[in-house]
């Protein structure tokens, strides 16, 4: 037929101008949208011809071409898949956004067909995408019977259509690139941008080049097949080697090491989808070179990689685990770059972190000395989803695991252990966080406890003082900081406060930054310790952030004093034999200045603390 000139329907320069510029934010995914509408295609032949063979010109060789030529620069995508009648390109190319794997779908249904290929375009943009790289687009197809069409366009408003010689059934996609797309006739970038969307594709993509003999100089073309077919998620366990599942592991993660553990399932029901996750030994090396807090998971659909970069696959506590995701059934945007909210994205997220949790609280049961290597690389990473995920929150409790004052340091106990192991009578999961154990197992702060053979966690991860507050209590016991609010019995101290109810008031006037100065029974050997109010920050984590630049903002704390001690009745008595005397003051100074420093705190006058501790010493 002659060549013949139509417009596209719809308006296409406004509509291909935000495909081209606005719908995808990578331009690499055009070759994933024509290799897996060329995989479409072969599955639809495939499909059709079970009913009726002849479609399929006796051809079971199913495979997707790409040939580069640099001199003409153009890009070709080849298939032997089912082809398009005159009718079918006008309608398939000649309608912007019109699906034919979507029509396809449907018909068969109303055909009442039960064994429909899982084919993966679905809003039919994907082909519109080659005109991000090329101003120049032609496509040759034939289908069964039909005769062989061309179709071509610039992206500009009109499509022109005329014979084709092509004589085997299938479509030449043929991109003329852009200038500044010509990196994609290098075989390295046709090569990574295949591996990265289209490795697992079911069918063979191939790509095609001509090399010159050096002995008889004749150019011979080459086929090699550049994507590996081998989508083992979709395999059964059984069949797959622990090797098999470590070179995958290393493949997605980038990682030297095997896993630790590997969580392989398929999840059917109201939601379906295939899950191949996997627990590093170790921090993985992209872990430790970024702080990158968004979990990625590599999302497929039907074999086509999508993106890594779905932060709402997986809470950001969890991005540690490594994996794949492929589900025909998530609502993704036409562009396939964003998960939309849906239902259906909550299910499976649920799903995934219910999965995950419970395969550590396996590892930690069976394998403690290996649960215990994981806790030591990711259990700061965990402990974010106790402020992150209310519904989980006791799961991540009972995988955490903390220093105590009952065991040697380095050694380890759960919460679980704890509330097993509490004194009689104890009511309170209680707790100290610090810098490190050298600094807190022998602060006053704990002085009480140890009295009374209470047991009391050490928190030394920096993280334990942001987030245990968010957990509040586990298995209906409360946590308690003990260098945080009151712990006292007033009717213990009835009697000592009406001799110090004196010198108490004097302290407090003469303290800057101490709302309250009282006595105490929480300290045995100590003269004098700082405390917090219940939600105060605690010193060591101020003075971190500090140290890191961060404004903390001043709080009054509660200067606690135990009146057994010598040194506290020696200036409680000096204040009652004269409220004027110097020395005096000094010693309740520096009553203060040993709870800051006891606390963790820096002092906000070295110097004046240095001078008053001369005076006293020299008498």
């Amino acid at each position: 037929m002659a060549e013949k000139t139509m417009e596209f329907k719809t308006e296409l320069t406004q509509l291909l101008h935000l495909i081209t510029h606005s719908l995808y934010s990578h331009r690499e995914v055009f070759l994933r949208e024509l290799i897996s509408n060329a995989c479409d295609a072969i599955d639809k032949v495939r499909f059709e011809g079970l009913n009726n063979p002849n479609l399929l010109d006796g051809e079971s060789d199913w495979k997707i071409s790409i040939r580069a030529d640099q001199e003409a620069k153009t890009l070709t995508i080849s298939d032997n898949g089912i082809g398009m009648s005159k009718d079918q390109v006008i309608e398939n190319l000649g309608t912007i956004a019109h699906s034919g794997t979507k029509a396809f779908l449907a018909k068969a249904k109303e055909m009442g067909e039960q064994d429909n290929p899982e084919l993966i375009g679905q809003f039919g943009v994907g082909f519109y995408a080659s005109f991000m790289v090329a101003d120049d687009v032609t496509v040759e197809t034939k289908a069964h019977g039909e005769e062989a069409i061309k179709w071509n366009s610039t992206g500009t408003g009109s499509f022109t259509l005329s014979d084709s010689d092509k004589v085997h059934r299938g479509t030449d996609i043929v991109l003329h690139l852009k200038d500044e797309a010509a990196e994609y006739l290098e075989e390295w970038t046709i090569r990574s941008t295949v591996k990265k969307f289209s490795d697992f594709l079911e069918h063979p993509v191939v790509l095609l080049t001509t090399k010159k003999d050096e002995e008889t100089e004749v150019e011979e073309e080459k086929e090699e097949q550049i994507n590996t077919q081998k989508a083992i998620w979709l395999r059964q366990k059984s069949e797959i080697t622990t090797e098999e599942y470590a070179e995958f592991y290393k493949h997605v993660s980038h990682d030297m090491a095997d896993p630790a553990e590997t969580i392989h399932y398929n999840a059917e029901g109201a939601i379906e989808f295939k899950a191949l996750l996997f627990i590093p030994e170790a921090k993985p090396f992209d872990m430790m070179m970024n702080n990158d807090p968004k979990a990625h998971l590599n999302l497929y659909v039907q074999r086509v990689f999508i993106s890594n970069e779905f932060d709402n696959l997986l809470p950001s506590y969890l991005r540690f685990v490594k994996g794949v995701v492929d589900s025909s059934d998530l609502p993704l945007n036409v562009s396939r770059e964003i998960l939309q909210e849906n239902p259906m994205l909550d299910k499976i997220r649920k799903n995934l972190v219910g999965r995950i949790l419970k395969t550590l609280k396996a590892m930690k049961t069976k394998d403690y000395d290996k649960f215990l290597k994981f806790h030591e690389n990711f259990s700061t990473i965990l402990k974010e989803g106790l402020q992150s995920d209310w519904e989980n929150k006791e799961k991540i409790a009972d995988l955490l695991l903390f220093e105590t004052t009952a065991k040697e340091a380095g050694e380890k106990t759960s919460f679980s252990d704890y509330v097993e192991n509490m004194a009689d009578g104890q009511e309170e999961i209680l707790y100290l966080a610090g810098e490190n154990r050298t600094s807190i197992e022998n602060s006053p702060y704990l002085e009480a406890f140890k009295a009374d053979g209470k047991e009391v966690l050490l928190m030394i991860d920096p993280i334990d003082d942001f987030v245990l507050p968010q957990l509040m209590e586990y298995k209906g016991k409360k946590l308690k900081a003990v260098n945080k609010g009151n712990l006292d019995d007033k009717d213990e101290l009835k009697d000592e406060e009406k001799t110090f109810e004196g010198f108490l008031g004097f302290a407090k006037d003469l303290l800057n930054g101490v709302k309250e100065v009282k006595l105490t029974t929480r300290l045995k050997d100590s003269a004098a310790v700082i405390v917090g109010d219940e939600h105060s920050m605690s010193p060591h984590i101020e003075e971190m952030m500090r140290r890191m630049g961060q404004d903390v903002p001043k709080h009054e704390s509660v200067l606690e004093l135990n009146p057994e001690h010598a040194v506290v009745k020696k200036v409680q008595a000096l204040y009652d034999a004269d409220a004027n005397d110097p020395k005096a003051g000094t010693l309740t100074q520096l009553l203060h200045d040993q709870a800051v420093i006891a606390s963790g705190a820096k002092l906000d006058d070295p110097a004046g603390f240095t001078a008053r501790l001369n005076a006293v010493l020299v008498g």
